[in-house]
């Protein structure tokens, strides 16, 4: 007679972060052209005409997603180098925070932070615009009411600006995620888990 497995399928909306981050990032910087080129030459170009001068253009289409991560434009570890502290560059971290029961079983309501780090001698990019406060534009503009599924509608809750010493400082934006009596899993259907991390 076969053994049943007893192993509990579990199911909890932690285990669906790596997808959410995965599907920002993509709405910041893969979906939605020319916008997210604009935002590629904020973080990776340091210099004032960044978003004026077209040599640059061919540099921003050739860096992916994969690279802004790689080469630190693009945090999800809240960690930061001696070396990128004394480096001009700038760079976004995203971060889930403040997790709590919503009205759907399924899915927890949380904060998404997402900090902006300029070097201040780059926020400057001339007609009374600043780096920073460019690129909180444009994240705004993408995210803000954008119903993302999985993680809910985003929310605009607030920003504050960010010192981090005399040299890195800028803003985080704080957005809620809330969940809808849509974001039902219909009967039948199991919550997402991987099949590598639950015994079959």
């Amino acid at each position: 007679m076969p053994v049943k497995n007893l192993v509990k399928k579990i199911k909890s909306s932690f285990l669906s972060c790596e997808k959410d981050f995965e599907t920002i990032l993509k709405i910041l910087f893969v979906e939605n052209k020319p916008y997210c080129n604009i935002l590629k030459k904020l973080l990776v170009i340091d210099a004032k005409d960044c978003l004026n001068n077209p040599k640059y253009d061919e540099i921003v289409r050739k860096i992916s997603l994969h690279d802004l991560i790689e080469q630190g434009y693009v945090k999800l570890v809240p960690k930061l180098t001696q070396q990128e502290f004394e480096d001009m560059k700038s760079h976004i971290l995203i971060s889930f925070d403040n997790f709590q029961a919503s009205g759907n079983p399924q899915f927890r309501d949380c904060v998404v932070n997402i900090s902006i780090v300029s070097h201040i001698d780059s926020w400057d990019l001339g007609d009374f615009r600043l780096r920073p406060l460019k690129i909180a534009g444009y994240i705004d503009g993408l995210l803000n009411e954008n119903r993302l599924s999985g993680l809910g509608t985003l929310h605009f809750f607030q920003a504050n600006e960010s010192v981090y010493n005399e040299d890195l400082v800028g803003y985080t934006l704080q957005y809620v995620a809330v969940h809808g009596s849509d974001d039902y899993i219909p009967d039948g259907q199991t919550f997402p888990y991987s099949k590598d991390e639950v015994a079959e």
